[in-house]
């Protein structure tokens, strides 16, 4: 698994393991091994059972000799049609040399040999080191060869005789403890050269080589895990072509879709695990937006933007765009995700940002979006000045669209009030209803029949970009949408129509924010009717979107900001 730092390749592999552990409990995934018991002398003379279990966690049937295997297993009956029974390789050292042994003292009687056997469940564990191992770089002086195919037993050597008697070497090296199942090397391409010549016949031959010892057959899914300085230097060498021709290089580029990147901050940076200080809405969402901008490459579109872009990687969709043309996107961009920004550095400013001065209670989008810009003059790993300019342009960009997000949550607050809009879509589908039919519209306080109020309509269309062109289109629509209701015996409802739904909102909050006077905000004296308005949109803040009091406050005094910038651009 290649890719950059921080991008998970540490806990893909982690998960693999975990889920090998747990399909290795399960009933469909069984696997067995087996233990020798061993009649021994004492040297006093009384006879006692020795247990020896397999070191290597041998399948059972390597037991039967491979000239009698493919007929003792059509014998049993082991295979079908759908699955094939194959048995290759052969014991371990240690497991050979006592089934040697035994058919020398039984004068070649295979049942007799058997009769010291026990099958058993094996049950991986990576604690326990049964089926999973793992491998890391250390300096050179502290390992060795050893640690991967095991070592002489020194204090046996004096019992057994000989360096090379399997009873006096130990077989728990990495490969063998992995045997029936993985193997993870940490930074594989760290290693010293003399590590990676074992990795070349485990590979390929599935075979290792122990001190003193034949060949010995594994049967283990090897995973290494390294990042791009490493692979290029690997690609560079032109000494070390026989592994790359055997491996199976996995590219594991950053995330590039917003909601997934969320999803990480969140998992660590929630209500039950932060404690004391709240977490604003919006807060993780636009690190996550920003780290992830930071990953893209430029749109080879011109009329494409890289925040649009973030957004179709995301599900939006945007006019002219389908989910073919999404993966073509992707297709163009072949580093995408590549290079960017880690995620350990966006939590590493979350945590920053949570036990900050400026943090009292509330941790918002500014105050990270701060920590993490500055945080970028000493990122060890920017090299380039060109990379750091450009992913503080991307700040703004970021702090430009929350801008936008949290001006439309205010907007929708101070519109909340569902019987205003209900009332506003029944006036309107009266007016579209009789403009479409040509009829007349009768007047509710005169009782007089007056044309469609056509400046009502517009005013409600142009809050969602319907042109002048395109209205009797869009008003056609709308009547036909709530005839197709009526057949089908539903009632029409404001919420059922998300683009009408928007256009009343609008056209509502237009209505109303004169009336609540958002800009007196941002001065110091508030009447108490207008503080009483002001007090209801911050407690639909609070109960519809998740903000506390302090940071739907700061939310409603920012965009009060805004609305008096542009009252004074006016």
């Amino acid at each position: 698994m290649h890719g950059p730092v921080g991008s998970s390749k540490s806990t893909i592999a982690r998960l693999l393991k975990r889920g090998l552990e747990q399909y290795a409990r399960d009933a469909e995934g069984a696997l067995y091994t087996f233990d020798w018991y061993l009649d021994e002398i004492r040297d006093d003379g009384t006879q006692y059972r020795e247990h020896m279990p397999c070191p290597m966690h041998e399948e059972p049937l390597k037991l039967i000799p491979q000239e009698w295997r493919s007929r003792a297993i059509e014998e049993m009956k082991l295979s079908s049609e759908d699955y094939q029974v194959t048995v290759s390789g052969d014991l371990c050292p240690a497991c050979r040399h006592v089934s040697n042994t035994l058919m020398q003292r039984y004068k070649g009687d295979f049942k007799k040999t058997m009769e010291h056997v026990k099958v058993r469940r094996l049950i991986l564990s990576e604690k326990d080191r049964i089926g999973i191992g793992t491998f890391q770089p250390k300096d050179e002086k502290n390992q060795d060869s050893t640690e991967l195919t095991g070592d002489i037993n020194y204090r046996k050597i004096a019992i057994y005789g000989s360096e090379s008697d399997p009873r006096a070497f130990n077989f728990d090296g990495e490969f063998h403890i992995a045997n029936r199942g993985i193997i993870e090397f940490i930074e594989v391409l760290k290693l010293d050269v003399a590590f990676l010549y074992d990795l070349l016949g485990a590979s390929q031959e599935h075979t290792i080589k122990a001190k003193k010892f034949a060949q010995t057959d594994i049967d283990e899914v090897i995973i290494g895990h390294t990042n791009e300085a490493e692979y290029k230097k690997l690609l560079n060498n032109e000494f070390m072509e026989a592994l790359r021709d055997r491996t199976v290089k996995i590219d594991i580029p950053y995330i590039t879709r917003l909601g997934q990147e969320t999803r990480i901050y969140e998992k660590d940076y929630n209500g039950r695990k932060i404690k004391g200080k709240h977490i604003a809405p919006h807060t993780l969402e636009m690190a996550a937006m920003w780290s992830v901008l930071t990953r893209l490459e430029d749109p080879k579109k011109p009329n494409l933007s890289l925040l649009q872009k973030l957004k179709l990687y995301n599900g939006k969709n945007l006019p002219g765009y389908t989910e073919d043309s999404v993966k073509e996107l992707r297709k163009e961009a072949e580093r995408e995700g590549m290079e960017g920004i880690s995620p350990r550095y966006v939590q590493d400013k979350i945590s920053n940002a949570l036990v900050s001065d400026k943090s009292e209670t509330c941790v918002n989008p500014f105050l990270l979006l701060n920590e993490l810009e500055s945080g970028l003059s000493s990122h060890s790993l920017i090299t380039r000045e060109d990379d750091r300019k450009k992913y503080r342009e991307l700040i703004g960009v970021v702090k430009q669209e929350y801008e936008d997000i949290v001006k439309n949550e205010v907007q929708r607050a101070i519109s909340a009030d569902e019987d205003a809009i209900s009332k506003l879509c029944a006036n309107y589908i009266d007016n579209i209803k009789a403009y479409t039919q040509k009829e007349r519209v009768k007047n509710k306080y005169t009782g007089q029949f007056e044309e469609p109020d056509e400046r009502m309509m517009r005013s409600i269309e142009e809050k969602i970009d319907i042109p002048e062109s395109r209205k009797d289109d869009f008003r056609r629509e709308i009547m036909n949408y709530i005839g197709a209701l009526a057949v089908e015996g539903k009632k029409f409802d404001f919420r059922t129509n998300e683009r009408l739904h928007r256009a009343l909102e609008l056209k509502l909050f237009e209505d109303q924010k004169d009336s609540i006077k958002l800009t007196t905000l941002v001065s110091n004296v508030v009447d108490r009717d207008t503080q009483e308005k002001i007090d209801v949109v911050k407690q639909r803040m609070v109960r519809n979107y998740g903000y506390c009091d302090i940071c739907a406050t700061d939310v409603l005094n920012f965009v009060a900001s805004i609305f008096a910038r542009g009252d004074a651009k006016s």
